[in-house]
Order: structure tokens, then C-alpha cells, then sequence
């Protein structure tokens, strides 16, 4: 591969990228118009919201696969090719389980552009410099959530949520044509289609790949569950903002979230440690929760502040991607860091509807508009659950081993 060609592949990935997170934080932006157009409730909202986590968990140890096996070219074609015909089933949809399958096949074709993105970074640049690069590739992916806060809601006001969601699915289509032509094809060094599950197996039976994934499952579940469903609800509800407004809070909780990506990517390399890194970022992370819970009435400043300062240390478990990838052979790095990154997904989809059941459960049954109105006890509950799930992470991160920075897998083969 020459160096303009893994480029050019690079950006079409995390093009494709950026659509993905906004498919993942899209729904807290459109919650209520979602309850008014389907008739549903919290805890089908929260279903609705997090069956794109459910197919992107069962995907992501297949995608490993693929990707170590098929290449980045030909899943990111494929996928962009389900996911644009999913978006426009869902713009379209006269029905809850038709917004069900257009969610669901979303999910699915999206499932493979992190990947495929990390398998282009992982064979193209120096390891020196992959926490740095993955970092600054999800600066411009998270740009994507971004664009599912203020801008969304305004494009809702404006045009209206299924129209800005055909046009999103379009969007899809025409990158997957571009990765057809310019993503290069299966780099140098792939791995024998033949031996891919034993290759698997071995990422599975190593025992330092699996605290990212509890961390993953905790803190990035507990980031997703909250800000890719239920904070612009709580915002409006609890803290009596507007649509516009709550969106704007989403907005900054990204921008923050994508910030740190790069921040603590570049920190990592630079000191050329992980794990310190991970703990102080992520304990940030948790301490931000109780902020919520303990203070339900804070100043319009305090909510921007806070939004934006738990978006930059939930950022801390994204190092978990280089640090799988540095315990296990370097040809199994789509395998590696795919089975870390279920628990991204693992995560939001336990707590996103868990978050509705248990807010239903105390619901006392006021309805405005078609949308449920759930009192600052009924949030305080889900919160007190997310808060739970993100100390559990916290703790999965103290057993995540110590990589220095570089690839360790020969030397505890010897």
C-alpha cells in the first residue's frame, strides 16, 4: 500500500465513522418525537435506542474476524451498503417494528467501520504512534455525535426526523461506493483465512485481554447508556431546559468525549505508559456521576461544565483498543481489539432500556404531548444504576495490564 492510498482508505473509514456515532447518539435528540410518532414508552424507547448495541455486540468479534481476513475494503463496502438501506427502512417506517428493523440493520452495517478503521491504523503507522492516531481519528468520528445533538434537533424542528434520516442513509450508500474504490485492499501480512479461529481462540484464552472488556462494558456502557438516549429527556425533564438547549449539553458531552479521545491518546504515548493514564481518567468519569445524583438542581454553567468535563474523562477508556492490541500478536489485532470493544456496546445495551424498566417501574403515569414526563426521583434511579456500572469499569481497569507502549505478546511468549 502506498502512503496516499492508506490515507485516502483512512479517511474514507472514518468518514464512515462519523455516520455511525451519530446513528448512536441520534435517538436522545429525537426521544420524544419517537414516543409521539410510535406510541411507546420509556422502556420501549430504550429498546428501540439500544437494539443498534445489540447487533453491534454480536458483531464485533465477526468483524475482527473479517477484517483480519476479508479487509478493510470489502466489510466498510458491504456495510455502508446495509446501513444506508437501514437508515432510509427507518426514516421511512409507519411503524414501531418497522423502525425496529431500520434500527437493527443500521446497527449492523455500522458494526464493522471502527474496525476496519483500527485495522488501517494498526497496519499502516508505526504502534508507537497508534493510541495518538486512533485518538485523532475519533476527534473527527465523534464530530458525528456532535452532529446528533443541536445540529439534529434543529434539522427535526426544521425538516423533520425522518427526512433528515433518508438523507443520512444516503449519505451511507455513497460512502460505501468510495470505499468500493479507495480503501486499499487486505494490507500485506493478512491472516490465513483457514486459521482464523484458532487465531481467535487465542485472543479469547488470553487472559490480559479481558479487563478491557469488563472496562469497556462498565464505563463506556454507563457514557453511551446516558448520552446516546436518555440526556436530553432528563435535561427537559428534570432540569427544565428546552429541546434545543438539552441538545446543546449532548453536544458538549461529545465535543468533550472526542477532545479527550485525543488527549489521552497522545498523554499515553507521550509518557509512554497506559494504565495510569486509564485510572485517572476514568475515576473522573465516576466521580462526575455522583455529581448528578447528589446535585439534581444545578446553574445552566455548572450543567455546560460538567457536561463537557465528564466528556473528556469518559474518553479514558478508549486507550483499552491499544492496550488489547498490545498483549496479543500483531497479525490478530482486529480480533484483539474487537473483542475489547464488545463491551462498548455489551454496555448501553443492558442499560439503555434497564434505565426505562426502572424509571417505568416508579412512574407515576404523567403524560404530555404523547411523551412520558418521568419525575428527578424516576432519573435519579436510572442514574444511581449508571453510576454502579461505570465504578464497576473503574475497578475491571486496575487489572488491565501494563504495555509501555509497544507490543509485550513475544516477550510473554518466550
Amino acid at each position: 500500500m502506498t502512503r496516499r492510498a492508506i490515507h485516502l482508505g483512512l479517511g474514507i473509514a472514518i468518514a464512515a465513522y462519523l455516520l455511525s456515532f451519530f446513528h448512536r447518539v441520534a435517538p436522545a435528540a429525537i426521544s420524544g418525537d419517537l414516543q409521539a410518532t410510535f406510541a411507546i414508552g420509556g422502556a420501549q424507547l430504550g429498546t428501540l435506542a439500544a437494539t443498534y448495541f445489540y447487533v453491534y455486540t454480536l458483531m464485533q468479534i465477526p468483524t475482527g474476524v473479517l477484517a483480519d481476513t476479508l479487509g478493510p475494503r470489502r466489510i466498510l463496502f458491504w456495510g455502508g451498503l446495509v446501513a444506508g438501506v437501514g437508515a432510509i427502512l427507518f426514516g421511512l417506517a409507519p411503524s414501531f417494528e418497522l423502525a425496529f428493523a431500520g434500527r437493527t440493520l443500521v446497527g449492523l452495517g455500522v458494526s464493522v467501520t471502527f474496525i476496519a478503521m483500527l485495522k488501517l491504523i494498526a497496519l499502516g503507522f508505526d504502534e508507537k504512534r497508534f493510541a495518538t492516531l486512533v485518538g485523532l481519528s475519533m476527534l473527527i468520528g465523534n464530530f458525528g455525535s456532535i452532529l446528533a445533538g443541536a445540529p439534529l434537533a434543529w434539522a427535526t424542528q426544521a425538516a423533520g426526523w425522518r427526512q433528515v434520516f433518508v438523507f443520512v442513509g444516503i449519505l451511507s450508500l455513497v460512502f460505501a461506493v468510495g470505499s468500493r474504490f479507495w480503501v486499499p485492499d487486505t494490507p500485506a501480512g493478512k491472516v490465513d483465512r483457514t486459521a482464523w479461529l484458532t487465531g481467535l481462540l487465542q485472543v479469547v484464552r488470553n487472559r490480559a485481554t479481558w479487563p478491557g472488556f469488563f472496562m469497556n462494558m462498565g464505563l463506556a456502557g454507563a457514557f453511551f447508556g446516558f448520552a446516546g438516549l436518555w440526556a436530553v429527556p432528563y435535561f427537559t425533564q428534570v432540569h427544565g431546559m428546552t429541546r434545543a438547549v438539552a441538545s446543546n449539553h449532548v453536544s458538549i458531552y461529545f465535543l468533550g468525549f472526542a477532545v479527550g479521545c485525543l488527549i489521552w491518546g497522545r498523554v499515553s504515548d507521550a509518557i509512554g505508559r497506559r494504565k495510569p493514564v486509564m485510572l485517572a481518567a476514568s475515576g473522573l468519569h465516576v466521580l462526575g456521576w455522583f455529581v448528578w445524583i447528589l446535585s439534581p438542581a444545578l446553574p445552566p454553567a455548572a450543567t455546560y461544565a460538567l457536561c463537557l468535563g465528564m466528556g473528556l474523562a469518559s474518553a479514558g477508556f478508549t486507550l483499552s483498543w491499544a492496550a488489547a492490541k498490545e498483549v496479543n500478536p500483531p497479525l490478530l489485532s482486529g480480533m484483539a481489539t474487537s473483542v475489547v470493544n464488545v463491551g462498548v456496546f455489551f454496555g448501553p445495551a443492558i442499560l439503555q432500556p434497564l434505565m426505562g424498566w426502572l424509571m417505568e417501574r416508579s412512574w407515576d403515569g404523567t403524560v404530555a404531548n404523547g411523551v412520558r414526563i418521568y419525575s428527578a426521583a424516576d432519573y435519579g434511579n436510572g442514574l444511581k444504576l449508571l453510576a454502579v456500572a461505570a465504578i464497576c469499569g473503574w475497578i475491571a481497569a486496575l487489572f488491565v495490564r501494563e504495555t509501555g507502549c509497544r507490543n509485550i505478546w513475544k516477550a510473554e511468549e518466550k
